[in-house]
C-alpha cells in the first residue's frame, strides 16, 4: 500500500473509530441547576445500553492549604467564602470550631442567637432548592423544554403572585441573617464564646412577624407539594421506583431525644434496615468518617471508617452513607416541633415505613425539614432569652484542636482546625455534606442511567432524568471541590471497541 492511499486509510479508520467512539459516548456536560461544576459521561456497549456511567466533578478545593497561616478567628470568613449558596453554613461550623479549639462555652442567648440565623438560613436555602433547583423537575415536568426547567417556567406554572411569595419571603429571610449577620452571602457574626451582636428589643416585633410568615410559607409550601407531586401518580412512580432507590447506611446530628437538630448535637448513623450502628460527637468523627480517592473526579468519596471501602455497592457491606434530608428523618426518632412531626409521620406511613431508601424521597423530607426550620424559628425568636445582652464569653485557653460540626442543608458539615499555641491555623480538615453524599450520587447517576436509557435512545427529557439523580441531593460541588492554580490532569485514550489504554497524557 502507498502513503497516500495508506494515509487516507488510516484517516478513514481514525474517522470510523472515532464516530463509534461518540455513538458510544453520551456527556451531559455541564449538569444543571446546581452550585458547582461537573458533568456526566455515561459510556453504551454495542447494543447501546449503559455498561458505565461517571459523576464527574474537575475542580479542587485548595482551602485548607491556603488557610494553613491565618489566624483561627479568620476561619469562619475564609471558609464562607467557599460558596455563595451555603456560607452561613460554614460561616457556623467554623465558629463552633472556635468553640471547641479555645475550649469556651457560649451564653445561653448567643447559643439561641445563632441557632435562630441557622434555622431561617435552613429554611431560605431549602426554598432555594424547592422551588429554584430541583422544584421545576416536578413543578413545570422533567420532560419539558430546558428554558423551561428553571424560576421563569415555575413562575408561568404556578402563577405571579405565587411567584412574588417566593421570591419575597426568601429576600426577608434573608434580611434576618444581615441583621445579624452583617451581610447574608458572607456573615461575620460569630465569635469563639458567642456572638458579635444580637436583637434589640425594638426590632423584635418585625422578626416575630417574620417568623409567623415564614411558617406561613413552609406550609404553603407542603401543600404545593402535596398538590402537584403526590397527586401525580405518574411523579410518585418516579419517586419509588428502582431506578432511583439505594440501600445504604444513613448520618445526620439528633438532640438527646434522636430528634432531627441542624444546629447541635450528636451525629447518628443507623444500617440499611434503620438500625442504630453509631453515635458519636463530633470530636470522635476521625474515627468514624473516611475518604477515597477515584482518578475521574476530584471529588474525595466518603465512607464508614470501621465497614471500610468497599466499591460503590450497597447494603450492609458497603462503607458508603448518605447525608441531607432523606437521611436526617432516617437516622432520627422525630421532629422536635408538632407540624414537623405530623408531616415527617406522614412521609413514612406514605412510603412504606423507616427507613426510606428512594432518592428523590429528598424533595419531600426537604420541605418536612422546611416546616421545622419554621417552627423552630418562631420558638426561639420568642424566647425571652432572644434580646438578652449577654452574648459573649472571653475564650482563655490555649488552642490547640478545635472541631465545629453543624448539619447544612446538603448534610453533616465538620470542621476541624489544628494551631500552634498562638492560634495560627497549622492544619485544616473540612468534610463538606457533599463529599458525604459523593459515592451515593455516582451510584444514583449511574442507576438512572441504566434504568432509563436502552437501545442508544435518548432525549432531553431522559437526560434531565438522570441527572435528577444526583439533583435530589442538592449538592454544592463548589463546597466539596474547589479549584486553585493550575490543577493535574491525565488523559486515558482507549480502544474504541477493546477498552484497551492506547495512550496516557499526563500534566502535573
Amino acid at each position: 500500500m502507498n502513503d497516500p492511499v495508506k494515509q487516507l486509510w488510516n484517516q478513514g479508520q481514525q474517522r470510523a473509530a472515532s464516530e463509534y467512539a461518540q455513538r458510544r459516548r453520551i456527556a451531559i456536560d455541564p449538569i444543571t441547576r446546581l452550585e458547582g461544576h461537573g458533568k456526566i459521561d455515561i459510556f453504551l456497549d454495542q447494543k447501546g445500553d449503559v455498561e458505565r456511567a461517571y459523576f464527574q466533578v474537575p475542580e479542587l478545593r485548595g482551602f485548607e492549604v491556603f488557610s494553613v497561616g491565618r489566624p483561627a478567628e479568620d476561619m469562619p470568613q475564609i471558609t464562607s467564602r467557599i460558596c455563595g449558596v451555603c456560607p452561613t453554613a460554614h460561616h457556623m461550623a467554623g465558629t463552633k470550631a472556635l468553640d471547641d479549639l479555645y475550649k469556651v462555652e457560649p451564653t445561653s442567648a448567643a447559643k439561641k442567637i445563632r441557632e435562630l440565623v441557622y434555622t431561617t438560613f435552613m429554611l431560605e436555602d431549602h426554598a432555594l432548592h424547592v422551588y429554584i433547583l430541583g422544584g421545576p423537575d416536578f413543578i413545570v415536568g422533567p420532560d419539558a423544554p430546558p428554558e423551561l426547567r428553571n424560576i421563569v417556567g415555575v413562575i408561568q406554572k404556578v402563577g405571579l403572585e405565587i411567584g412574588k411569595k417566593v421570591i419575597s419571603t426568601r429576600r426577608r429571610l434573608r434580611e434576618l441573617i444581615t441583621y445579624l449577620g452583617g451581610k447574608v452571602i458572607h456573615p461575620v457574626f460569630g465569635l469563639p464564646g458567642g456572638v458579635a451582636k444580637g436583637i434589640s428589643p425594638a426590632d423584635l416585633p418585625q422578626f416575630q412577624q417574620l417568623a409567623k410568615d415564614g411558617l406561613d410559607f413552609a406550609q404553603f409550601t407542603l401543600q404545593v407539594f402535596k398538590d402537584i407531586v403526590l397527586k401525580n401518580e405518574a411523579y410518585v412512580k418516579l419517586i419509588t421506583s428502582d431506578t432511583y432507590t439505594h440501600r445504604t447506611y444513613y448520618m445526620g446530628m439528633v438532640d438527646a431525644n434522636n430528634k432531627v437538630n441542624f444546629y447541635d448535637g450528636k451525629i447518628r448513623v443507623v444500617t440499611p434496615d434503620g438500625k442504630e450502628y453509631a453515635k458519636f460527637t463530633a470530636q470522635q468523627y476521625r474515627d468514624f468518617v473516611a475518604e477515597h480517592v477515584e482518578p475521574w473526579s476530584y471529588m474525595k468519596f466518603c465512607y464508614l471508617k470501621p465497614v471500610g471501602w468497599n466499591g460503590f455497592t450497597e447494603g450492609e457491606k458497603s462503607g458508603i452513607y448518605s447525608v441531607a434530608p432523606l437521611a436526617r428523618l432516617n437516622v432520627s426518632d422525630g421532629m422536635a416541633t408538632p407540624l414537623a412531626q405530623k408531616a415527617y409521620e406522614e412521609f413514612y406511613a406514605t412510603l412504606g415505613g423507616k427507613p426510606v431508601h428512594h432518592t428523590l424521597a429528598n424533595h419531600w423530607a426537604r420541605v418536612v425539614e422546611m416546616l421545622y426550620a419554621a417552627e423552630r424559628m418562631n420558638e426561639l425568636i420568642n424566647d425571652p432569652e432572644i434580646t438578652s445582652k449577654n452574648l459573649r464569653v472571653i475564650p482563655t485557653a490555649k488552642p490547640m484542636i478545635g472541631i465545629g460540626v453543624v448539619e447544612a442543608p446538603r448534610g453533616t458539615l465538620i470542621h476541624q482546625y489544628e494551631t500552634d499555641e498562638n492560634g495560627i491555623i497549622c492544619k485544616a480538615n473540612l468534610i463538606v455534606a457533599t463529599q458525604g453524599n459523593a459515592a451515593r450520587m455516582a451510584m444514583s447517576v449511574e442507576k438512572a442511567a441504566r434504568g432509563l436509557i436502552h437501545g442508544g435512545a435518548v432525549d432531553q427529557g431522559l437526560l434531565n432524568k438522570v441527572e435528577m439523580a444526583f439533583r435530589a441531593y442538592d449538592p454544592c460541588l463548589g463546597c466539596a471541590t474547589h479549584a486553585i492554580g493550575q490543577t493535574p490532569m491525565i488523559v486515558t485514550i482507549r480502544d474504541a471497541s477493546s477498552g484497551r489504554v492506547l495512550h496516557t497524557l499526563r500534566r502535573d
